[in-house]
């Protein structure tokens, strides 16, 4: 167990010398009427959707370490689904580091939520590239990443930002959480899509010495949201601290529940139900994701856990996004 997670945080920060581009830490507020209402004696929700000013969500911690180093002028190239919020959080902070961003992006079904995030991306990004079906998108990526060189110099980020550089910043995420709670929750609940921000909680909970369950829920195909990609990505960022003279215990495994429903952005009746739910609250769930980890509340999956931190990581687009930079 870490004795001071604080400097534990500031000491990452200096090996790793990830660029600014949040507001740290992200509130953690109690929500006492919704956690009775889904029967929960406390829980409290994480405000990644807070993240920055410019434009919020839990990809702001990823993209700190991602875009940092980027000589001006770079050309930051990533994929996504055309609801992505990583494409949108990369092109917002790629222009706040002096850069631009290039979207290769597949189709997903259409939602307020998407086809919102859908537009932005549009108007902030320097270029997007459509594939006309999931299975078309490697060509895509291609094609995105040869004409982004007619721009300036490339830097490829992964898609969802699952990177070991960018689970350090989920780390000091879940790191925060010893300065804002009195004692350990019971339990983590979050979506799991690429698995980056699930591999830097199960290593804050490990490094604060918490018998905290962390819970991903399942919102992406198996074959990108599974245990051994989240644990490899876990243990990647370990060895990358360990090589900078930062050595963290090992991680835990986490929970993973399925949560996916008919396929990636397709809302499903139990996520529709949290939405509705946490709406009459004052909180904004994203179908592809929040909802559909919410719902795990819903359907009782927490019965035996009093204290839960449940893990918003959508940030909905304002109307200014929508406009050129």
């Amino acid at each position: 167990m870490v004795s001071d997670p604080a400097q534990l945080i500031e000491k990452i920060r200096a090996t790793l010398a990830p660029c600014r581009l949040g507001d740290w830490p992200t509130p953690l507020d109690r929500a006492a009427a919704l956690g009775g209402a889904v029967g929960i004696a406390e829980l409290t929700v994480k405000r990644e959707d807070r993240s920055s000013a410019r434009y919020g969500g839990n990809k702001v911690r990823a993209l700190e370490f991602l875009l940092a180093g980027a000589r001006p002028g770079t050309v930051f190239v990533t994929l996504g689904g055309t609801g992505s919020t990583h494409c949108l959080a990369t092109a917002v902070h790629a222009a706040a580091a002096g850069g631009r961003a290039v979207l290769a992006q597949f189709p997903q079904p259409e939602t307020p939520a998407s086809r919102a995030v859908a537009s932005a991306c549009r108007a902030r990004a320097a270029l997007v590239v459509h594939a006309r079906a999931r299975a078309s998108l490697p060509l895509a990526v291609l094609d995105a990443w040869h004409r982004a060189g007619a721009l300036g110099p490339r830097r490829w980020i992964a898609g969802g930002g699952a990177h070991p550089r960018a689970v350090v910043g989920h780390l000091l995420a879940g790191l925060e959480l010893a300065g804002q709670l009195a004692s350990p929750p019971d339990a983590i609940v979050l979506p799991l899509g690429t698995g980056g921000t699930a591999a830097g909680l199960a290593l804050a909970v490990t490094v604060l010495g918490w018998p905290t369950r962390v819970v991903g829920v399942r919102v992406a195909p198996r074959i990108v949201a599974n245990r051994w990609r989240t644990t490899w990505l876990a243990y990647a960022a370990r060895r990358l601290l360990a090589h900078r003279a930062v050595p963290l215990p090992a991680p835990r495994s986490l929970d993973i529940v399925d949560g996916l429903g008919e396929g990636y952005g397709h809302p499903t009746p139990e996520g529709e139900a949290a939405e509705r739910l946490a709406s009459e609250h004052g909180l904004t769930l994203d179908p592809t994701y929040g909802a559909k980890a919410f719902a795990f509340l819903l359907q009782r999956g927490t019965r035996n856990v009093q204290r839960v931190v449940f893990w918003h990581t959508f940030a909905v687009p304002v109307p200014q996004l929508e406009c050129a930079p």
